[in-house]
């Protein structure tokens, strides 16, 4: 039975990627970082490439992604880095990936996403954001569990935000159908969503040693915020006080993503939430940190994983 003692390890919020990869030994092992070519993807494809994996960057960009891994080869000494096209809300580009994967996979580390858009529709009708959060990510990683449960303590790493806190998973108008929209709302049932999937995922593939954790990876300014003005970014801070952090750089804000992939702290341990490199503790009421109990709820998440695979066949 796996501990339900809360996971704390040496690193924090300053950590930077590769000083929790130090000493890690990748070599043989093989990762997918998606959205790998912009923000803390970089760094966390960086950071595994440095300790020795061999890693795809599944990107839309692959011009974008040629670049990136070119910059990774040279800063790490590692030519093991590979590209290959991935659109998160074209079911068609992840089937195609999936089917061009061949082997085992060790490490998938979910990280494209999209944060605060105008409210916009795949060609199947879904909210943009929970179809690129959610359900791309949720149909490649299940595409992809026979190469995960085939290597062996496999790890899936999904990348949420403390914007969880912001709303649950609505069930009753996921796509905002019925509900006027509102894009802190959307992107915020969309990080709920990343835990749920750690949380259910977990449970399912236990048999087959694949293990799920969800991070909230801090603030950092990428092109996540494109959607984002600079105005709005600062009216938050100021109204979440005095004690909201300073801008973590791309490299800090890669460490967790980095700790859950390759720590063996983590070895065995799925299921749950991190910040800062430490697994988070209960949201605190007036707090913009911790984890909401409805993100962690197995019902919840049970729901979830049925309603995704309904909306992804349907």
């Amino acid at each position: 039975m796996i501990s339900s003692t809360r996971i704390t390890t040496p690193f924090g919020a300053e950590s930077t990627a590769a000083e929790v990869a130090a000493g890690i030994d990748l070599v043989g092992r093989r990762a997918i970082v998606t959205g790998g070519a912009s923000g803390i993807g970089i760094e966390t494809a960086r950071a595994l490439a440095g300790a020795g994996a061999r890693v795809t960057l599944a990107v839309r960009d692959l011009e974008a992604g040629r670049r990136t891994a070119e910059d990774i080869g040279l800063t790490t000494g590692n030519q093991e880095i590979e590209v290959a096209r991935l659109d998160l809300v074209d079911q068609s580009s992840v089937t195609s990936f999936v089917a061009d994967w061949d082997g085992p996979l060790h490490i998938l580390v979910d990280n494209a996403g999209v944060m605060a858009s105008p409210l916009m529709r795949t060609a199947r009708g879904w909210e943009m954001q929970f179809a690129t959060n959610h359900l791309g990510h949720f149909a490649l990683a299940t595409g992809l569990h026979r190469a995960l449960a085939a290597a062996g303590g496999a790890r899936v790493v999904s990348v949420s935000s403390s914007a969880h806190l912001r709303s649950p998973v609505v069930f009753d108008d996921i796509h905002f159908e019925g509900r006027e929209y509102e894009p802190w709302s959307a992107y915020g049932q969309s990080k709920t969503a990343n835990v749920l999937f750690a949380v259910e995922g977990t449970k399912r593939w236990a048999d087959d040693g694949i293990t799920i954790n969800a991070l909230h990876p801090g603030g950092i300014r990428t092109n996540l915020q494109r959607y984002v003005s600079d105005e709005e970014l600062e009216r938050m801070r100021a109204a979440s006080g005095p004690a909201l952090p300073t801008w973590k750089t791309p490299e800090q804000g890669a460490a967790t993503s980095v700790l859950l992939a390759t720590s063996p702290l983590l070895d065995g341990v799925g299921g749950r939430y991190f910040e800062d490199c430490n697994e988070a503790g209960p949201n605190q009421p007036g707090t913009r940190n911790g984890v909401a109990a409805y993100a962690l709820d197995p019902d919840a998440a049970a729901q979830l994983w049925k309603v995704s695979v309904e909306t992804l066949t349907a």
